[in-house]
């Protein structure tokens, strides 16, 4: 079976003259000029990877990246603008784009691109590990939640987890069901950035059949699937007042009803939610319900974004290096030292999602058992100058001060010796 290629431009000769050059090399490439069309296609079509423009009437394409990893956070993603600029790209990057590229792009590094981002989803589905999902860091603040977790994890308190995107909120929920009571029992997820409101009461409460036109049989809705077990709604702070009307309720009554049924239908869960918001603005803006939030909030926690973890960036791309290198069966063993500088430095407005989908990447391919700045995606090369005139002693120290760490480590905290041969 062909892989599907779907491009989103609203100019349709550069739909079509890239549908002409992707189904010359072998591939199903589908077009679409409007936004919510393009939704659609994604919906209804196993789509592999999609090209995407920026700048389009109806739906800005960065909107229209946010929505599509809502709906499959695993599809690669290309941007391809003739608006290259660092706020684009940025954005770009934080919300999980695997490249972004300058119109008119150069084809034959495009194909070359799209050949190795194919071949590798396809080992990554084959892969029997589903992902990192370990939670690794070095951080006192990060360590604290952890140590917290395992004491509130044997209540039934519901829990909001608060930090920027990419941070791993959903990782933390993970975890703390599975030390809770209900780990045998399903986890179950809502994303409620990405669930319109004409589908709410269909997808959380279930529905009988003959509910509506569709509804050719009954159907459990999140609730009920998450009887015994964890919901856990992300991106709370995205539901309209309507629906966090209707949420609170099934929180204070342990009962709803399915769509099209009388009957009204118990349910025990415990509630887990995540927001990169913050919730009090929200409430003083008149856009989030006052008593839902001390409901949701009994237990609530907050994840220090990336670029404050400073000892955690290395020491997630050697996990995430080792991760990859099963994956795609590559021997890469470390980065080297002007990645190491430009990796600590960097903002990382994407958080730790930003430095697993670079670290990906650049295992990808790189072809050395060293990943260099040209491994990378082409905007690391450009972010690469923005400390291209900073103190190198203070670079250097902070290099030494993480090499000098993970030789404690190994070491086990042995004598100073042992530490300077660990050094080598």
């Amino acid at each position: 079976m062909k892989q599907k290629v779907l491009v989103i431009d609203d100019e349709i000769h550069m739909c079509e003259s890239l549908c002409e050059i992707l189904e010359s090399e072998g591939l199903e490439a589908l077009h679409s000029t409007e936004p919510l069309r393009a939704l659609k296609i994604l919906a209804e079509k196993n789509v592999d990877l999609v090209f995407l423009d920026i700048k389009m009437p109806g739906m800005s394409g960065i909107h229209l990246l946010k929505s599509m990893k809502a709906m499959a956070s695993t599809i690669p993603i290309i941007i391809i603008t003739g608006y290259p600029s660092v706020d684009n790209i940025v954005q770009s990057m934080k919300l999980g784009a695997s490249n972004v590229f300058a119109k008119p792009p150069n084809i034959e590094t495009l194909i070359r691109e799209v050949k190795i981002i194919l071949e590798s989803r396809v080992k990554r589905q084959q892969s029997e590990r589903s992902g990192p999902g370990r939670i690794i860091t070095r951080d006192h603040r990060l360590l604290k939640i952890l140590s917290a977790l395992e004491k509130f994890a044997v209540t039934d308190a519901p829990a909001l987890i608060t930090g920027e995107s990419g941070t791993g909120k959903e990782l933390l929920a993970n975890a703390l069901h599975d030390v809770s009571p209900r780990r045998d029992n399903r986890f179950v997820k809502v994303n409620c950035a990405a669930l319109p409101e004409t589908l709410l009461e269909s997808e959380l409460f279930g529905h009988e059949r003959g509910a509506f036109t569709d509804a050719v049989s009954a159907r459990k809705g999140k609730f009920e699937l998450a009887d015994r077990g964890t919901i856990f709604f992300d991106e709370i702070g995205d539901m309209s007042l309507n629906s966090q009307a209707k949420i609170l309720r099934v929180l204070q009554e342990r009962e709803f009803e399915r769509v099209g049924g009388s009957e009204a239908i118990k349910t025990d869960f415990r509630l887990v939610a995540a927001t990169n918001k913050k919730l009090p603005d929200l409430i003083t803006a008149g856009s989030f319900r006052e008593d839902l939030y001390y409901r949701i909030s009994v237990v609530s926690v907050d994840i220090p974004p990336l670029r404050e973890r400073g000892e955690d960036i290395l020491l997630l791309s050697a996990y995430f290096i080792e991760h990859f290198n099963e994956v795609y069966a590559k021997r890469i063993r470390d980065l080297s030292p002007d990645v190491k500088q430009l990796f600590l430095h960097h903002r990382w407005p994407g958080n730790v999602r930003e430095l697993k989908n670079c670290i990906e990447r650049a295992v990808i391919f790189c072809e050395s058992e060293i990943v260099t700045i040209e491994d990378l995606p082409s905007q690391y090369a450009e972010f690469s100058g923005d400390f291209a005139a900073m103190d190198y002693d203070n670079a250097r120290d902070n290099l030494d001060r993480e090499i000098i760490v993970d030789a404690l480590i190994k070491s086990q905290g042995r004598c100073y010796r042992e530490v300077l041969a660990t050094l080598g």
